[in-house]
């Protein structure tokens, strides 16, 4: 079945709150996806942020991010009063998150929800928290990074650092207020979450989820399993991860999360692993993993490296592990993030998973490696296609920047021009192509230029900040996205359950 999407952020809604969250304006842009004739809604990870704000380093695998709970829904639930947040500084800008602002008040707000709601007001939250060690793991964690004054757990005193069990004891004792707290905190956040997803697939809308490969350093994942990991005695990485030198970095990519101790996983039936893709659907509908080709071979950077030209690639736990996931888990609806250079062996994993890879349109016209496989001729159907990810420029910022020869052949090949719109003729062509699935970042919809751009790979300090204007999904918008689906056969058929 041929079905469309688009891949907008949580934290790009509008709100006057400093970021987007999870309440009246992500039910607004379900209500203009499902006008617009669209299946899916692609969200980047959910969870909370570390050092440099990126989605993909998060204190957790498991725990959603605080800053994406909406504070109007507190106060309709009565554990807030509008006075106690609506006149805070949530940043000046309404295009750009402002993290500051964000870690500077919304802590604060929370305190005052989560107290009223540990004193038993009359009160429920909609589902519950799973019984699992992940919340008792990640409340302890984040309680004695704010003990440490935010410092990295690899910098506690080598008693609580190395979790020794009278130290885990007595910290669980003296902190239990503060453990309180962050337990708290995560019952709102998935409270908010069900009822969004709820809502979504009512109107026939299904959320795809992002699942990094790798955890950061400084998590509770990495501070709670450490065996897991490739880590010396003291909890120092040995290697870490990173990708050689690509279109995106002349000097490679040094990301710097810690690897994964493949054989140890392996011995015990990547039970770790299993927990985190089998919570990751019950968040989701689908999942796109990121860096599909790290299961096949994985590239280590030596600890303390400046940057990757030292990394050498080395083998992952292959075609075993995704048996191990179906066998265990089921067959799970599943996007393999291919992209980049592909080995045979990596090809043969992906044919072997059975999972639908990834076509980027605006990495087709690369004069510089001419056969790459992302002109549209060539897609399979079992794909999913793209005219740019969160880490691409906008359809916009990529005309204007690219090479002159690369955009030439672009124009040429997909029949662009100024009258219909370059961003509109790209998606057209994406739409028109063979692939199952076809997502659109909200950006190129909108037809932003670099400055919307979600993501710089390689670089710190101005990313992830993006956020559109209230009023921009409007119905004029959503009228000519429908027609587009009906001319490219990608409307979703009529649904029971849909209202």
């Amino acid at each position: 079945m041929r079905k469309a999407g688009i891949l907008m952020p949580v934290s790009s809604l509008p709100s006057p709150y400093g970021i987007g969250t999870l309440g009246a304006e992500a039910r607004k842009f379900v209500d203009f996806l499902a006008a617009g004739g669209q299946s899916c809604w692609q969200l980047l990870p959910v969870g909370p942020t570390s050092y440099g704000d990126s989605p993909y380093q998060s204190f957790s695998s498991f725990a959603g991010n605080p800053y994406l709970i909406d504070l109007d829904t507190l106060a309709q639930w009565g554990l807030l009063e509008p006075g106690e947040y609506q006149n805070l500084d949530w940043g000046s800008d309404p295009e750009q998150v402002d993290y500051r602002a964000l870690y500077q008040n919304r802590f604060d707000v929370l305190r005052l929800a989560c107290s009223r709601l540990s004193r038993g007001d009359k009160f429920e939250l909609r589902g519950t928290i799973w019984p699992e060690d992940w919340l008792e793991d990640y409340a302890l964690f984040m309680a004695l990074k704010y003990k440490h004054g935010g410092a990295s757990w690899l910098e506690w005193p080598e008693d609580i650092r190395l979790r020794r069990p009278e130290a885990v004891a007595d910290a669980r004792k003296e902190l239990r207020e503060e453990i309180a707290f962050w337990e708290y905190v995560q019952r709102l956040f998935f409270a908010q979450w069900w009822d969004l997803k709820e809502y979504a697939n009512q109107k026939g809308i299904s959320i795809i989820g992002d699942l990094p490969i790798y955890v950061a350093l400084d998590s509770a994942d990495v501070w709670a399993n450490r065996s897991q990991f490739q880590l010396d005695e003291n909890g120092l990485p040995t290697e870490v991860a990173g990708c050689p030198p690509d279109g995106f970095s002349a000097s490679g990519q040094l990301w710097g999360n810690p690897l994964f101790n493949w054989e140890k996983m392996k011995e015990d039936g990547y039970a770790w692993w299993l927990r985190r893709i089998s919570f990751q659907f019950q968040l989701y509908d689908t999942l796109r993993i990121d860096h599909f080709r790290g299961f096949d071979e994985y590239f280590a950077v030596p600890y303390g490296d400046e940057t990757a030209h030292n990394g050498k690639w080395k083998p992952g736990p292959g075609i075993d592990f995704f048996k191990t996931v179906n066998k265990t888990l089921g067959k799970k609806d599943i996007i393999a993030e291919d992209l980049g250079f592909l080995t045979p062996t990596v090809k043969k994993l992906l044919k072997d998973s059975g999972y639908p890879g990834m076509k980027v349109l605006e990495l087709a016209f690369d004069s510089r490696d001419t056969d790459n496989g992302y002109l549209p001729h060539s897609y399979p159907a079992h794909c999913v296609v793209y005219t740019g990810t969160h880490d691409n420029d906008t359809i916009q910022g990529w005309m204007a920047t690219a090479l002159k020869e690369d955009v030439a052949y672009a124009k040429a090949y997909l029949r662009l021009s100024r009258r219909e719109g370059y961003h509109w003729g790209m998606m057209r062509s994406a739409w028109a192509s063979p692939a199952n699935l076809a997502i659109m970042q909200f950006q190129d919809l909108l037809g932003l230029g670099g400055q919307a751009r979600m993501n710089t790979p390689s670089t710190l300090g101005n990313n992830w900040k993006w956020r559109t204007l209230p009023g921009t999904y409007d119905e004029k918008l959503s009228r000519r996205l429908h027609r587009e689906m009906r001319v490219y056969q990608r409307l979703p058929k009529p649904s029971k359950t849909k209202k």
